[in-house]
C-alpha cells in the first residue's frame, strides 16, 4: 500500500468513530481502534499498521479533532451549496483531514493531498463522493495563500 495511505485510512476510520459517538474522546478512540485492530503477528497482513502508519494516524486525528472548529468553519466556506450536517459523514471526515494537511503540512504538496482524499471517497464514499471531495478541494487550494 502507498506510503501513509494506510495511516489515512485509520484516521478516517478513527474520525468516524468520534463522529458516530461523541461521548468517546480522541485517546480513547484511537487505543479502541489499535486494540481492536492492530494485527499480532508479523505475517505480511496489511491490516496491521506499521509504526510510521500508527504515528501519522494518531497525528491527523489528534490535530483534526483538535482544529475541528476551524476546519469545519473552512469546510462551510468552501461548500456554497451543502449544509456541513447534509454531507455524508465519511466526506465530511475526509475533507476535515485533507484540509487539515493542506493548511498544516508543508511537506505534503497540496495535489498529493487532493488525490490521496479522491482515493479514500472512491474506497469508502459513495459514488458521487470522490467529484465532490475533489471540487471542494480545489476550490479550498485555489484559496490557499502561494508558498513562499
Amino acid at each position: 500500500m502507498i506510503p501513509r495511505r494506510r495511516a489515512r485510512e485509520i484516521a478516517l476510520q478513527v474520525l468516524y468513530s468520534l463522529d458516530v459517538n461523541p461521548a468517546l474522546d480522541v485517546p480513547a478512540a484511537l487505543a479502541q481502534y489499535f486494540d481492536r485492530f492492530h494485527g499480532a503477528d508479523g505475517d505480511g497482513d496489511d491490516t496491521k499498521p506499521q509504526e510510521d502508519d500508527r504515528v501519522f494516524a494518531e497525528e491527523l486525528v489528534r490535530e483534526v479533532s483538535a482544529r475541528r472548529p476551524r476546519l469545519d468553519e473552512w469546510l462551510r466556506e468552501i461548500s456554497h451549496n451543502w449544509r456541513l450536517e447534509r454531507m455524508a459523514q465519511v466526506d465530511r471526515n475526509i475533507l476535515r483531514m485533507a484540509l487539515y494537511e493542506l493548511e498544516h503540512r508543508d511537506d505534503i504538496p497540496g495535489r498529493v493531498t487532493i488525490n490521496e482524499a479522491v482515493e479514500l471517497a472512491k474506497r469508502y464514499g459513495a459514488a458521487e463522493a470522490p467529484a465532490f471531495v475533489n471540487g471542494m478541494l480545489d476550490s479550498a487550494l485555489r484559496g490557499l495563500p502561494a508558498p513562499k
